[in-house]
């Protein structure tokens, strides 16, 4: 039986070849520019900190440079904190909250930690507002050794030289062009039967199931309740399909998935999930929300090392 086509390219039930992932990437067009909304905005935080670059992206290496911020004075009696942001590059608030959070907290927990800031691992999909990359590759699928996704890859690199990470925080968005857009074509790449599903009205993390650590899950929660609102289960007791195994929070398995969990072997991880399409938030506060997760989660994890 012919698969229903819900996605304009490819053939249903087939996957897609390298002429599919092409006609794909013709769709794509430039929307807004990594230059003059993520650039200046590290270039702005020299001063206070430690500026890398960590690579560039082969696309077009002038265009795409990727950096990385770093506390000024790197202490190795310090615990280092790794915050990544865009590695699905249309998440506005990833990228723009780690920049916010960067601006406005950096320097305070720069006193406890070593920092060190991706804010923008996509910066293609930052421009095209998409999931993927040219490659109609996922990145936050793509996170283990000799990854195609050089997004990842180059990641995957900073993390291994960074040395021992104790917290890694990645902050995403899920929005209402994961299921208009973004499931479908996945769905249409991988030959697969499109599954309709619902996105969550609110924010939510998603832990590791191998090290799901839910003290620190609930405190990035709590932390962000207090700026927006947090997404509720659904009637199955779910997110996403996953069960909410607590307030705000689900787990998968971070390694088996090749999800951005697995880049380093640190105690502390979550992702978060901000929901920018709400009628209950602008995108002020979904920035802020981002914020203040890292800020939930950094303090939960000092109060633990005072104890």
């Amino acid at each position: 039986m012919q698969t229903e086509q819900t996605f304009p390219i490819g053939i249903p039930g087939q996957k897609w070849g390298e002429p599919e992932r092409q006609a794909w990437r013709a769709l794509a067009q430039v929307k807004r520019l990594y230059s003059e909304e993520v650039l200046p905005k590290i270039e702005a935080l020299k001063t206070r900190f430690e500026v890398e670059q960590y690579g560039a992206l082969s696309y077009d290496p002038a265009r795409f440079p990727l950096y990385c911020i770093k506390s000024k004075h790197w202490d190795t009696n310090k615990p280092t904190v790794l915050i990544s942001g865009g590695v699905h590059g249309y998440e506005t608030s990833g990228v723009q909250g780690a920049l916010a959070f960067l601006d406005q907290q950096g320097e305070h927990y720069s006193q406890y930690f070593n920092l060190v800031v991706a804010p923008c691992v996509s910066p293609w999909g930052y421009e095209t507002i998409n999931r993927w990359n040219p490659l109609a590759i996922d990145p936050n699928r793509s996170f283990y050794a000799n990854s195609p996704a050089e997004e990842s890859a180059a990641l995957w690199q900073l993390a291994q030289g960074l040395g021992e990470v104790l917290v890694h925080i990645d902050l995403h968005e899920t929005t209402d062009t994961d299921e208009t857009e973004f499931r479908p074509a996945l769905a249409a790449r991988d030959g697969i039967t499109y599954e309709p599903d619902t996105i969550p009205d609110g924010f939510y993390t998603v832990g590791d199931s191998e090290n799901p650590q839910l003290a620190f899950q609930a405190a990035v929660i709590d932390s962000v309740a207090k700026v927006t609102h947090i997404a509720p289960a659904d009637k199955n007791g779910q997110l996403i399909g996953s069960d909410m195994v607590q307030n705000g929070v689900i787990l998968y398995p971070m390694t088996q998935l090749g999800l951005s969990g697995n880049i380093t072997q640190c105690q502390y991880h979550t992702t978060t999930e901000v929901y920018p399409d709400s009628p209950k938030v602008t995108d002020d506060e979904c920035n802020r929300a981002q914020v203040a997760a890292i800020m939930g989660g950094l303090d939960y994890v000092l109060a633990q090392r005072l104890k």
